[in-house]
């Protein structure tokens, strides 16, 4: 072989390399997709559509409280306020309606009452990946509780990824209770 021959090959070698370097991150990446918060919009509209895609369109000055059976004159103490979410998920689960209608019950009661609303992660994934979706979890559980008519000064979504565990281990029963928003009252 030449130099001449040999050139086009070396390049299309370090092409190759460079490819198959690319398409192996990509496969490493995960599928979630952070910019997005699965809500239920129960109005009858399409969520994000309306005025300037701020959600539903709906003024929540015109929504009225939310009446859960059930939920009586409870106290924040009496409510659950544990809100648990699938591996590398911030899809606020149907199980935990009745929970957040409650809370948000005593909410738009309690107008003066705050809530912190704390999202977790389990300990896999990187430290900024697992921010990003405790606050991921913590918004969907906000905006979930918007739907529901509180106002967005009684809420603040912060993220501890998973620097807080509430359960120690490396098997799916403690991953599990870590993957969590925590409602706190204030």
């Amino acid at each position: 072989m030449n130099h001449t021959t040999t050139q086009p090959l070396f390049r299309r070698a370090g092409l190759a390399i460079g490819l198959s370097a690319a398409l192996l991150l990509a496969a490493c990446g995960s599928n979630v997709k952070l910019d997005e918060v699965p809500v239920s919009d129960r109005s009858g509209t399409a969520a994000g559509a309306g005025a300037g895609g701020q959600g539903s369109g709906v003024d929540p000055r015109g929504v009225a409280g939310v009446q859960v059976p059930g939920a009586g004159g409870a106290q924040p103490q009496q409510l659950q306020r544990i809100v648990y979410f699938e591996y590398d998920s911030f899809e606020v689960k149907p199980e935990f309606a009745s929970a957040l209608e409650a809370n948000a019950k005593y909410l738009n009661a309690n107008r003066n009452a705050r809530v912190g609303l704390e999202g977790h992660t389990d300990e896999r994934g990187g430290r900024e990946y697992n921010l990003a979706l405790g606050q991921k979890r913590a918004e969907a559980v906000r905006r979930s509780l918007s739907l529901l008519g509180v106002a967005d000064s009684q809420m603040e979504a912060v993220s501890f990824g998973e620097e807080k565990p509430a359960q120690t281990g490396l098997d799916e029963a403690a991953f599990s209770k870590n993957r969590r928003v925590e409602i706190t009252y204030r």
